[in-house]
């Protein structure tokens, strides 16, 4: 290690403090403006399963007013543990443990107008992301025993854009995120105990088993973190051609473990046809240059991880600098981090963590082209081998900030505060919703209906699962909670089974006994347009795009 960090480094606080100040500023940033955004469908499905409440109640193929339709929004003190669980299990395709948290969590906060506390709701997932600063360095003393490395990888973990939009937002991919961090140190522990040839120790094996049992409970994308972790583990044994050295017969047991604790879900989730419907988004057909897409999808993912600036600010030219700012960035930056790979893979910690990394991409371009199901259109699924991307970008960071060659124009610490300053912009881009931004805007489609309709508003839209409720429940809410009530809004969900004109009938039936006037918005309606409508006057002025709502306006005099 260079002189310069040991210069600092003499007293025994300062580590301890180091890592305090990485928290304090990973925990701000993940709790600034935590409820400016509004939520979108997945975090509807959070707030309503945990409280224990269900979508089921909500009525379909009639107008029905916003406080109706947010009914599942409402706490209730006789909900339980068993109907949180009775709900998931029923309506969704995801383990419990995170939404039985959220349950308990959630009843500490007071409710906003009568509706569960979004603040509440986010926070935790907030607070489990801010705990993974200190776990990631623990990770990082574990693997390398490099302080410096540790602190690097806490420091960018503190402002990742990606793991500052994953933290603002009611999902359990922050816990998940945690037990990956967790079950990679015994991994890690594993792959010396392999390489010496000793025995892995049963506390270590117990406490795999248990992490990666509530890694499952947490998300079942957790598998491709235990698969990634898997094919590392065959490689060495191969390398080494011995699969009954000492360590292996526990791993044997840590496997058959992980095996049972992921089995007992596999009778829910094949029963569970409901959540079928929620994937079709990852089964999309692919034509042309779509086969394309999942490059692109995953490396503008990778690239997040790291650096992200407001690229989708509605101004145009800030989209234009920030996309030159972070091209001229990364060109600037590519050299380095190679650079610093290379070094670190001498180093068998390193090699193991790059064989997890490559191991988790090859797995999701295995689902995306030979299993139809594309897991690179959600960036969030990469949190099964985010811990391994950050802690391999400190190790090569590392070596940067101990190279103080003269042919550097600049130190290894002023290009590291520069990466780090870097991160910080993104991070700020992130919680001002300038990237990463949320997939459904009903706050500006409000807006866009007061802007417009002078009469009572009917929005209809055609419902299949919970998710289009939630798309719903996004506009109810903000009108709820912006206590604006003019204009009146009424909401219809016609639904829609394999026969879309069922929708259609539907709608036409409802629209024949509503008083006129009205405005009609068509909101993500995806079947023909009824015959009632063609009696009203479509609208013929340009308005603008809303992300998530699709809509048709006919005002209905």
């Amino acid at each position: 290690m260079s002189g310069h960090w040991h210069f600092v480094t003499n007293s025994r606080w300062f580590h301890p403090l180091l890592l305090l100040l990485w928290l304090i500023i990973g925990l701000g940033l993940r709790l600034t403006n935590l409820t400016a955004k509004p939520p979108w469908t997945d975090e509807f499905s959070t707030l309503v399963f945990s409280l224990g409440n269900s979508f089921l109640p909500v009525p379909l193929d009639q107008a029905i007013a916003p406080d109706i339709l947010l009914q599942p929004l409402q706490p209730q003190a006789s909900d339980t543990i068993q109907d949180v669980w009775t709900h998931l299990s029923h309506e969704t395709n995801h383990p419990p443990l995170y939404f039985f948290l959220a349950h308990w969590w959630m009843q500490l906060f007071p409710t906003q107008q009568g509706l569960v506390s979004l603040w509440g709701a986010r926070s935790l997932a907030a607070i489990f992301g801010a705990i993974s600063i200190p776990a990631i360095y623990g990770l990082g003393w574990l693997t390398f025993r490099s302080r410096l490395i540790a602190h690097i990888a806490a420091a960018i973990m503190a402002v990742s854009p990606y793991a500052i939009f994953l933290a603002q937002e009611a999902r359990h991919y922050t816990l998940a995120i945690l037990w990956v961090i967790a079950s990679l140190a015994c991994f890690i522990i594993a792959t010396r105990h392999i390489q010496n040839r000793t025995p892995l120790p049963i506390t270590t094996a117990l406490a795999w088993v248990v992490i990666n049992a509530f890694g499952i409970a947490t998300h079942y994308f957790f598998v491709l973190t235990l698969g990634s972790e898997a094919l590392v583990l065959l490689f060495l044994g191969w390398r080494q051609r011995n699969f009954i050295s000492p360590p292996w017969r526990r791993i044997y047991a840590v496997a058959a473990g992980t095996a049972v604790s992921g089995i007992v879900w596999l009778p829910i989730f094949l029963e569970n046809n409901y959540g079928d419907k929620l994937t079709d988004w990852i089964q999309q057909p692919r034509q042309g240059f779509e086969w394309l897409n999942p490059f692109f999808q995953a490396f503008a993912a990778w690239v997040t991880m790291l650096f992200l600036l407001p690229i989708e600010s509605p101004q145009l030219a800030i989209i234009l600098i920030s996309g030159l700012v972070m091209l001229i960035f990364f060109i600037w930056f590519l050299p380095i981090l190679i650079r610093g790979i290379k070094v670190q893979l001498q180093q068998p910690e390193t090699q193991v963590i790059w064989g997890i990394i490559l191991a988790a991409i090859a797995l999701f371009f295995v689902f995306t082209y030979f299993l139809g199901i594309d897991l690179t259109r959600g960036a969030r699924y990469n949190f099964v081998y985010f811990p391994a991307v950050i802690l391999l970008l400190g190790a090569s960071l590392a070596v940067r900030w101990q190279t103080q060659h003269n042919n550097y124009k600049i130190t290894g610490q002023q290009a590291l505060a520069i990466i780090w300053l870097m991160g910080f912009c993104s991070a700020v881009t992130v919680i001002c919703n300038l990237g990463y931004q949320k997939y459904y805007r009903p706050d500006l489609f409000l807006q866009l209906i007061r802007q417009t309709s002078q009469v009572p508003a009917v929005i209809a839209t055609t419902q299949i699962t919970h998710v289009q409720i939630g798309e719903m429940m996004g506009v109810a809410r903000e009108w709820k909670i912006q206590n604006q009530p003019s204009p009146s809004l009424q909401f219809i969900l016609a639904h829609q089974d394999q026969d879309p004109n069922k929708s259609t009938n539907t709608l036409n039936n409802i629209l024949k006994t509503l008083p006129k006037p009205f405005d009609l918005w068509l909101v993500n309606f995806h079947a023909p347009i009824a015959a009632e409508t063609e009696k009203c006057i479509a609208e013929t002025k340009s308005l603008p795009a809303v992300n998530g709502y699709e809509y048709k306006i006919y005002h209905c005099e």
